[in-house]
Parts: C-alpha cells; structure tokens; sequence
C-alpha cells in the first residue's frame, strides 16, 4: 500500500505510456474497442439482418463465454473443415487387386481442384521406409532413365523434420490399424490426416496471435480466420507451420520481448525462408528510433536458434541440408511467376535462353535477386523518410510482398505468408476480401492448366491471365500500404481511437511495434513531403480503391 500524499497526476499519458500499459493487460474496455460496423461499410451491410450497426450505447463485453477471441477461433475452425473437405476427393481410395491405392484416375486431383503436396510426399523414398530420415535418406527421381537423379528431403531443416515426425505417426498408427485397434487406411492417407490435423492447430495459434496483435481492432482478425487462401490452401502444403511461428513472433515483439521474437522468428525461418524478411524492417525502423540495441537482441536470437536447427543436419548430412538450396538455385521460372506470364505473352526465351534438364539460369537468379535487393532498400527509403514512422506490419508486408512478385517461384500456397500482415498492415475489408477471393480463385485454373488441353483442361493463356490479374491486386494493395504511410491520417490503425471519440489521434501509434510503439524519431532522411501530398495518379487510384 502506497502511503504517499502528493496529488495524483491530471495529466493524460503520452502515447508511450500508453502503448506500455496495453503491453501490460488484455483487457480492453467498451471505449477502446472499434465496432466494425462503425467503421466498415461491408460489416455494416453484413450487420443489416441483425438489427444494423451496434448502438454507441450498447453493452460490449458482458458475454462470460462467446468472447471475440472464441469466435474468431470458432470462425477458423469451421473454416478449416471445410478446406479438409475440398480436399477429400483425393484421399479416395481403391482396391486394384493388390491392395488399396490412391484413387487420382482420370486426374481426379486437378478435375476435383482437390491436389495436395502432402499426401504424395509420403510415397518419397526420404520418408515412406521405416527407416529413413531426412537430408539423410536419398530417393530417386526418373529412376531408370537416362535422367535418373539423386534427391533428398527439399524442404527446410524445420519443415522436413515436422514430415518425417508425422510419417512415422502414420506408420505407428497403420501398424495398430492392423491389430484392429484403431481405424485403418492407406499409410499416404493417414499421413495426410495427421497433418492436417497439426497444420490447423498451427493456423488456430496463428489466429490467436493475430486477435491479440489487433487488439482495438480486434475484429479484423476475423478476416483471415475466414479467408478464402485459408479455405483452399491450408492443406496445400506445409507453408502454415511458419506463419505460426512468424505470427507468434510479432506478437513477442509487441510484447517487449525482444529474444523470444528473435527466437520464434529463427524457427519460422528454419521452416520456411520467408519470416527472416522481417528483420530488415525491424532493424530499419529501430535505426529510426534510436532503438538498435534491441532489435540486434533479435537479430542475434534469431540468428542463433537458426543455426541451432540447422548445423547439426549440416554437419551430418551436408547433401541432404544443401537440397533446399540447390533445387531453388536450379529451378527454371515457375508457371505463375512474372518471367513465365513474359515469356509467354511476348515470346521472349527468358534470361538465360534455353537450357538443359538441371542447368542453373543464373541470370535469372541474379535478376530476380537483384530486383528484390531494390524493393527492399526503396522500402528501407521509405522507411526512414516517411512523415510518420511507418508501422511494423506495414513494412513487412510490403517485403514480402516485394520477393513474392520478383522472385522465380511462387507456389500457391505461399500467400498464406501475406494474409496475417495483411490484416495488420491494411484493415479495409472490402479490399483484403476482395484480394483473398482474387487470389484463391487463381487455383481453379491451375487446377485445369496442369490438367492439360489434350484432357480438356485450360490454355497456358488463361491460367497466365488470371496470374496478371493476382499480381496486380497485390500492387495495388502495395499502393495502398505506400499511401497509408505517406498519409497516416488514412491509417485505420492509427485512428482507432479517434474513430471511437477519442480526441488524441496520437494515442495509436503502432500496436505491432513494442518498444518502437510511441517512441521518439532519432534518426530521418529529408525529401519525401512532396509525395505525400497525394497528387499522383497512383494515390487517385488508391482513393478510388478505398471508397
């Protein structure tokens, strides 16, 4: 018990003390909380049969159980049935007289949209045997034919071992299967299933760590807990492990802690590349604060549990670890990267011409680094020139964004990585649903491009189409991010409470930020006032857009 008498302060808290007593409670009163349906025409629309816009009066935060963290999980668990659904259809079976097989006749897994990489990755010689094991064990690809080559596990060090940890689950599982003690069914199946299983409780721990990085805007969370990327590719493949980690890692951030971020970044990294692109806008905007020795603290934990996971299979198994590397060094552009929709539409060979079967198109590797290199120091430009230090999540996304289009590869599955930072970056639901719904549906002709047009499947120019369009949403919401940080008063973020009658626009500076939340600019490059006026066609358009 305090036994002071002086006055307590009448101050109101500065934007720091703020942001540090948020760190320190969950708990959101009625005043601090954004309704939706007061800031977002599509929830307003979608609130109609409901008795329409929740009352300034009303009672928020009552309800002992339904509280919008459960249902936001509620949301993405029915979610995640329904995409463990869409990919029934390829876990079919039938018995071809010497047992039970995968029933992908008549390329059911393209005419049903239903394909998975997991469920064939269990026949792979570096994890169906009992006694495989990753980066170790070696399989054959073309075996007995003049292009018969050697490989091995090609997924990060995390990734693999989360494989072969579910593979022999599978195994344990068909062996008591066969006892009668439990259900049975092709090992390849089982493996799907289990994981699956652990694929949607990573997504469940992304989406939890997302509603706690929204915080005031915490509905927004529900966008990717419906997302329609979720509905189609949570299955796809294993992309979910790391944004859970990734997620997680922003959320130890905002929480001030510095090394356990660093060290949930370092395991999103050593199971998908991708979260380590969030230290470089870590590190610039901490430059920006005068906040270095702190973001180093991340740097160095993330750096040291990367190497954790990965130098021991280094040093084991140096062949098997170097797969992942090498088959992304030698990869040609992929179908629906942005040298293929050229090459095509322009008849141009690509930078390296033509090339045999496992040659290096080295120009194309320097190219497509090189490019991403300039997005990243425009994006670190930004970053230090802004009027307002932009937020965490802004830049990240716009990173991620920035490899997704100039890199040679992009799978699927691999924009699962915008849909987190794209809530947190961007909170305009019309847009981001619009956006998901683009992109998802991009799998439909996929599905009948790989199909071919001697089985009555799409032209490469419709499949290639419908990339350009994808692609160009993506910019687009790029712009709009660009646009938001030049002109933060459009900020949805930054304006929560503003939105809510709070007359201190600065008391939301950067929930995503921790210990860059609220603090002073140390460190700012002159010269971008001009482009923040909004002048441009670009911002016309982005206006446009945000109508």
């Amino acid at each position: 018990m305090s036994t002071s008498t002086e006055p307590a302060s009448t101050e109101p808290p500065t934007p720091g003390e703020r942001a540090s007593s948020a760190v320190d409670s969950d708990s959101l009163g009625p005043t601090d909380r954004v309704a939706p349906t007061w800031t977002e025409p599509l929830a307003q629309r979608l609130s109609r049969p409901f008795g329409g816009r929740l009352g300034r009066h009303a009672q928020v935060g009552r309800q002992w159980f339904w509280t919008p963290l459960r249902v936001i999980l509620l949301f993405a668990v029915v979610v995640l049935a329904a995409a463990w659904l869409f990919k029934a259809p390829c876990q079919v079976t039938y018995d071809n007289g010497n047992g039970p097989q995968l029933d992908w006749r008549n390329n059911r897994q393209y005419t049903a949209m239903c394909y998975t990489d997991i469920i064939p990755r269990y026949g792979m010689g570096d994890l169906a045997p009992d006694t495989a094991f990753p980066y170790k064990t070696p399989w054959f690809e073309n075996q007995g034919t003049p292009r018969q080559q050697v490989r091995y596990m090609e997924y990060p060090v995390l990734t693999g071992l989360f494989q072969w940890v579910n593979a022999r689950a599978a195994d344990g599982w068909a062996t008591l299967a066969s006892y009668g003690w439990l259900p049975g069914g092709l090992t390849s199946v089982l493996y799907f299933n289990i994981t699956a299983f652990w694929l949607a409780a990573a997504w469940l721990v992304t989406i939890w760590a997302l509603v706690l990085l929204c915080r005031r805007r915490i509905w927004d969370a529900a966008l990717a807990a419906v997302s329609p990327l979720v509905f189609v590719h949570a299955f796809t493949n294993f992309d979910v492990l790391a944004a859970a980690f990734s997620t997680v890692g922003l959320l130890a951030w905002a929480r001030r802690r510095p090394v356990l971020a660093g060290v949930l970044i370092g395991l999103g990294g050593a199971a998908k590349l991708y979260p380590l692109f969030f230290l470089g806008p870590l590190l610039v905007l901490a430059w920006r604060a005068g906040k270095l020795p702190d973001a180093m603290r991340a740097v160095l934990a993330t750096a040291v549990t990367w190497l954790v996971v990965n130098v021991p299979i280094l040093v084991l198994y140096p062949a098997g670890w170097r797969e992942f590397f090498r088959l992304n060094n030698e990869r040609p552009a992929d179908p629906d990267s942005l040298y293929n929709v050229l090459m095509h539409f322009t008849g141009w060979a690509g930078f390296d011409g033509a090339l045999p079967d496992g040659a290096m198109p080295t120009v194309l590797n320097s190219v497509s680094l090189a490019l991403f290199l300039l997005a990243c120091l425009a994006i670190g430009w930004l970053a230090l020139a802004a009027p307002t230090r932009p937020r965490l999540a802004s830049l990240c996304f716009l990173v991620v964004a920035a490899f997704l289009l100039t890199n040679k590869v992009w799978s699927p599955q691999y924009s699962l990585w915008l849909v987190p930072l794209a809530v947190l970056a961007l909170p305009r639901w019309r847009v981001l649903l619009a956006w998901m719904i683009v992109d998802a549906a991009v799998w439909a002709p996929r599905m009948y491009y790989y199909l071919g047009t001697a089985n009555k499947g799409l032209p490469e120019g419709w499949f290639l189409g419908a990339v350009v369009i994808r692609d160009a949403v993506v910019v687009a919401l790029c712009v709009l991010v660009v646009r938001e940080v030049l002109r933060p008063a459009r900020d949805k973020v930054r304006t929560a409470l503003e939105a809510q009658g709070d007359r201190d626009p600065g008391a939301v500076d950067d929930p995503c930020g921790g210990i860059l939340d609220g603090a002073r600019d140390r460190f700012v490059l002159p010269g971008v006032a001009r482009w923040s006026r909004g002048d441009g066609p670009l911002w016309k358009l982005g206006a446009r857009l945000l109508r």
